[in-house]
């Protein structure tokens, strides 16, 4: 798997996934659940690729476009 994400949006992505998880502990109605999307950011940010980045063909990685 080549890398996509650049350290920027990789730390967006952290904070947003942390963000989103952070709804299952506030939230107290059913859709406390809705928080688990966080993981999808996280786990992207940890890989360093994106799938739907792969997929449009769009990178932020600077390593990427130095070739």
């Amino acid at each position: 798997m080549t890398r996509n994400m650049g350290s920027i949006d990789r730390a967006l992505r952290v904070v947003i996934g942390l963000a989103l998880l952070s709804l299952t502990v506030f939230l107290e109605s059913d859709l406390r659940w809705v928080g688990l999307i966080g993981l999808v950011p996280l786990i992207t940010a940890m890989l360093g690729n994106c799938p739907l980045y792969s997929i449009l063909g769009v990178s932020t990685c600077p390593l990427a476009t130095r070739k």
